[in-house]
């Protein structure tokens, strides 16, 4: 047994000095990518039932596979493979190592009263899990030091003030306004960060919220369309929470010692984008390309039968989705700083994340 444990660690050694030895990439400090969040990082694949239970009427949330979501593209930046699926895994160290995508389609930050989608906190259980096989297989040290080198992506938010905005999921809507329910869940976001650190994490990516108020969705069902073509009141709230958010990261990255956080405000790049989408080179800012009725959005994407010609053309791709030339420009701008905005993600790039050294465990 002995022995056999010698040789996992010796896997686990080779396994990182190739990562770190795929071209363009050398000198790269992250051994896997691990994923959390909602439809920003999963397409349904990983949410049981989804094509049975799914809420918003969008079969289809990313056009395809989750390989044109924007963590996916960073992934390719790092010359990492894709993490595959949580209940994809069949529990070999080699999936493990290669990262797993704990994400579900509609996941939201609050704990769901029902069990048709997962909560952040049901994805830390796995993570939790994840750790400990690691443990189990590599040994307490060799676990530890392939934990504080991995990459933690955390992309949550967006569900939860649809359901507020939509839905007034279980009355929350009623019982905070909109400054409190930021605080709710930025706390909750805190309490993951927390976890994560006390799970020997270092290395975080936490994304802030798109402008919910431009998506054809928010559009169709508030009619509300001003001279910005979105509904400012729900932007103004969404951006309460991305303030707060990043205040939180500033505050833990003094705190919490070789703490690495660093958060991505996606909503200003993708603002600019709707604001000059000719000059990013798309032709609706407004609708959905796969949907029905008016903006796209009376019907969800049901079926890709029903998308526009020219996905490229559109900013979004369902009801609040972008297309995956959006999500392609926000890899590049998070990855350098080019395309979009220099300091989109702050306080260093995902590239400056990714090459940025973690003391060793202690």
């Amino acid at each position: 047994m002995e022995g056999f444990a010698l040789f996992l660690v010796a896997l686990v050694s080779m396994g990182i000095t190739n990562l770190a030895m795929v071209p363009g990439k050398t000198n790269r400090n992250v051994s896997a990518m691990y994923l959390l969040g909602d439809s920003s990082v999963d397409c349904g694949s990983n949410t049981l039932f989804y094509p049975i239970i799914h809420l918003n009427l969008s079969l289809l949330p990313c056009n395809g596979s989750n390989s044109i979501l924007l963590p996916y593209l960073l992934a390719k930046k790092m010359g990492l493979p894709y993490a595959e699926p949580f209940y994809a895994q069949n529990g070999t160290i080699d999936g493990l190592l290669n990262g797993v995508n704990y994400g579900a389609a509609h996941a939201t930050i609050l704990s769901p009263t029902s069990l048709s989608h997962q909560s952040l906190n049901h994805q830390l259980r796995q993570v939790f899990e994840t750790v400990q096989l690691l443990e189990l297989q590599l040994g307490h040290e060799s676990s530890r030091h392939f934990i504080r080198s991995s990459l933690f992506y955390l992309a949550f938010g967006k569900d939860d003030y649809i359901d507020l905005f939509l839905r007034n999921f279980s009355g929350v809507m009623a019982e905070y306004n909109g400054p409190q329910f930021a605080e709710i869940l930025v706390n909750q976001m805190v309490h993951a960060v927390m976890n994560l650190y006390d799970m020997n994490v270092r290395k975080v990516v936490l994304m802030g919220i798109l402008p919910l108020g431009c998506a054809p969705s928010l559009l169709f069902q508030w009619h509300i369309d001003d001279a910005t073509g979105c509904v400012e009141m729900i932007n103004e709230v969404i951006l309460r929470y991305n303030v707060l958010l990043e205040k939180s990261i500033v505050r833990l990255n003094e705190e919490l010692p070789d703490a690495h956080l660093v958060f991505c405000d996606l909503y200003q790049g993708v603002k600019k984008i709707i604001t000059y989408p000719q000059f990013f080179g798309f032709e609706d800012a407004k609708n959905a390309c796969c949907g029905l009725g008016l903006y796209g959005a009376e019907i969800g994407c049901v079926t890709s039968d029903i998308a526009c010609n020219t996905v490229s053309a559109n900013v979004w791709w369902d009801l609040y989705n972008p297309t995956p030339k959006v999500n392609s420009l926000l890899a590049e701008s998070t990855w350098s700083g080019q395309q979009l905005l220099s300091n989109i993600c702050r306080p260093t790039t995902i590239r400056g994340l990714v090459y940025s050294s973690v003391s060793p465990p202690t």
